[in-house]
C-alpha cells in the first residue's frame, strides 16, 4: 500500500474516505473531528446526542459526506476512555476505523493522526501507530485464491493529514518508521500462512537471501557444514525428513557507530512443518503445525525491519530450519545425540524437538561473536496453558537484557511476561546417561524447555520468548485477521534500535 502524508486540513483532502475520531462520551468533539462536524452541520454531534455515536472503543461509525467534503464518506473512529488511552489504543482504533473506511471499494483513505491531539501523545509515535494500526488490519493473505479473487482488492493508498506545520518532521518520520514496520510484519504473517510444502527449509533460505539484497551478509549452512561443526541436536530433528536442512543465518553492520554492548543475536525457530517425529502427534489439528517455524518468522521479517531502519548495533540472525518428520531415518527416543557445544543429550521425546535445534542454532550465534542473545520458538503447549493467548512467556539468566526486551515489547504493543527459571527446574533435566535430557515430563514443561535452550547461551545474557499461544489467532482483532500474526517481529526490530 502506497502511504504519504498530506499538510492541510482532514475536510480538504480528497479520498474516497476519511477517519477521524472520539473519545468515548464526548458529545460536541473539537480539533479535526470538530471541523468535519462542522463541515457536516452538526451530523456528528446529533449522533453522539443521540447516542448512536457513543466513542466506545471497537466502534467505528460510518456517515456519508452527500457533497459536502470531498471525501464520499466518513468514519468516526471510537477511542474508549480517555483515561490511560495510548499507543495500542491508537493502533486497535486504526485498524477498527481502516476495516470500516475500506467497505464498498474504497481505494483511497485519508486518516488523522489518532492521539497526537487532545490525547497528548507525542506526534511520531502516534503517526507510526495510526500507519500500523491501518496496514495490519488490511492485511490478507490471498495469494493461494483463484486469479478473481487474488486480483488487487482492498485499500491502495493511505494518507496521513497533519495540519499543523511544526508536526510533520516528526509525523513523516513516524510514517516511515510505522511502514518499515507493518511490512515486516506482513512478512513474517505470509510466511507462516504459507503451507509447509511451499515453506520448505529451502524456501526459506531463498526468503533469506532476497532480505540479504537489502544490505545484510547471507550465510546458508548445509548439512555437510553442520555435520563438520558438529550439530548433532540440529540434525537428529533433520534426519527423518527428505526436506534438506538448512541453517539460515544473516548479519547486518552499521555502517558506522556501534553499540557498546557488542552484537545482538535474533534466534528463531524454524520447523516449517512438526508432525512430532516418532512420537508421533494426534491427527486433529496438525495442519497448525506449518505455523511452527512463526519464531524463524519474525526473525527474518525483524532482520527486513533492520535493514530498513539501520540501528546502531550489530545484528546476527540464526534460523534453523527443517522438518519433523517420521521415516525409517528418523531420530528414536532414547537416542543420544551431541551438540555443538560438546554437550550429550538423551533424546526423551523426538516432539520435543524446537528445542534441539534451537541448541545449536545458539551455540553457533555465541561461535560468531554474538554477546547477546534473545530466541524466539512456538516451543511448548505448557506456555499456553500458563499464559493464554494474551502473553509471551518470557525466560532469561540476566536482569538488564530481559527488561530492555520488556520496554522493546511495550513499545511494540507485544505482550510478555516473565517466566521463574528457579534452578530446581533444571533438575528435572538431568538424564541417567547423557549430560542433559530434551523432556523433563509435564510439569513446569515452559520452564523446562528454557532451562533446555539456556545450556547452549552459557553465561551470554540471554533471553527466550515462548510463543506458541501468539503465533496464530482464531478470531479476527482490530489489525490481525484470523492466521498468523507476526508477533515478535516489532518487539526485535525496537530491541535492535534501542540497544545500548
Amino acid at each position: 500500500m502506497k502511504v504519504k502524508v498530506w499538510r492541510g486540513s482532514i475536510t480538504e483532502v480528497k479520498a474516497d474516505a476519511v477517519i477521524i475520531n472520539l473519545f468515548e462520551g464526548v458529545k460536541r468533539p473539537g480539533g479535526a473531528t470538530g471541523a468535519v462536524d462542522q463541515a457536516l452541520g452538526g451530523a456528528i454531534s446529533r449522533l453522539a446526542e443521540a447516542g448512536e455515536l457513543t466513542g466506545q472503543e471497537k466502534e467505528a461509525v460510518v456517515v456519508y459526506s452527500l457533497g459536502r467534503l470531498p471525501a464520499t464518506k466518513v468514519v468516526v473512529a471510537g477511542l474508549g476512555p480517555s483515561s490511560g488511552f495510548d499507543l495500542e489504543g491508537v493502533r486497535r482504533a486504526a485498524g477498527w476505523a481502516m476495516k470500516a473506511a475500506a467497505r464498498g471499494g474504497c481505494r483511497t483513505v485519508a486518516t488523522i493522526v489518532h492521539g497526537a491531539g487532545i490525547a497528548g501523545l507525542e506526534a511520531g509515535a502516534a503517526a507510526e501507530a495510526t500507519v500500523i494500526g491501518s496496514l495490519l488490519a488490511s492485511y490478507s493473505f490471498r495469494e493461494l485464491k483463484s486469479a478473481k479473487e487474488s486480483a488487487p482488492h482492498g485499500v491502495e493508498e493511505l494518507i496521513v493529514v497533519e495540519h499543523n506545520e511544526t508536526k510533520i518532521p516528526a509525523v513523516e518520520a513516524g510514517v516511515r518508521h510505522g511502514q518499515v514496520l507493518a511490512e515486516a510484519t506482513a512478512l513474517a504473517r505470509n510466511l507462516v500462512n504459507r503451507p509447509a510444502k511451499l515453506i520448505t527449509p529451502t524456501a526459506l533460505a531463498e526468503v533469506a537471501a532476497n532480505i540479504a539484497r537489502q544490505g545484510l551478509e547471507l550465510e546458508v549452512l548445509e548439512k555437510a557444514d553442520c555435520e563438520r561443526l558438529g550439530m548433532g541436536a540440529f540434525l537428529s530433528v533433520a534426519r527423518g525428513s527428505d526436506e534438506p536442512a538448512k541453517l539460515i543465518v544473516l548479519r547486518y553492520r552499521p555502517s558506522e557507530g556501534r553499540a557498546a554492548g557488542g552484537p545482538l543475536a535474533f534466534v528463531g525457530k524454524g520447523l516449517t512443518f512438526d508432525s512430532g517425529g516418532i512420537s508421533l502427534k494426534a491427527g486433529e489439528g496438525m495442519e497448525a503445525m506449518k505455523a511452527d517455524m512463526a519464531g524463524g518468522a519474525a526473525v527474518l521479517g525483524a532482520m527486513q525491519a533492520v535493514a530498513g531502519l539501520k540501528p546502531a548495533v550489530e545484528v546476527i540472525a540464526v534460523v534453523p530450519a527443517t522438518e519433523n518428520m517420521p521415516s525409517g531415518h528418523a531420530a528414536r527416543p532414547g537416542d543420544v545425540v551431541r551438540a555443538m557445544n560438546g554437550k550429550t543429550i538423551e533424546i526423551i521425546s523426538t516432539d520435543a524437538e524446537g528445542r534441539m535445534i534451537l541448541a545449536d542454532a545458539v551455540a553457533y550465534a555465541r561461535s560468531l561473536g554474538a554477546k547477546r542473545l534473545v530466541d524466539l520458538a512456538t516451543l511448548t503447549g505448557a506456555c499456553v496453558v500458563a499464559l493464554g493467548n494474551v502473553r509471551a512467556g518470557l525466560f532469561a539468566n540476566d536482569d538488564r537484557l530481559a527488561t530492555e526486551v520488556e520496554e522493546a515489547a511495550a513499545k511494540a504493543g507485544e505482550k510478555v511476561w516473565r517466566m521463574p527459571l528457579d534452578r530446581e527446574y533444571r533438575d528435572l533435566l538431568k538424564s541417567d546417561v547423557a549430560e542433559i535430557k530434551n523432556s523433563g515430563g509435564r510439569p513446569g514443561g515452559a520452564i523446562t524447555g528454557a532451562h533446555f535452550i539456556g545450556e547452549f547461551a552459557g553465561d551470554s545474557p540471554w533471553v527466550h520468548l515462548d510463543i506458541a499461544g501468539l503465533a496464530l489467532t482464531s478470531t479476527e482483532q482490530a489489525h490481525t485477521p484470523k492466521g498468523a500474526t507476526g508477533f515478535g517481529v516489532r518487539t526485535l526490530a525496537w530491541l535492535a534500535e534501542s540497544a545500548k
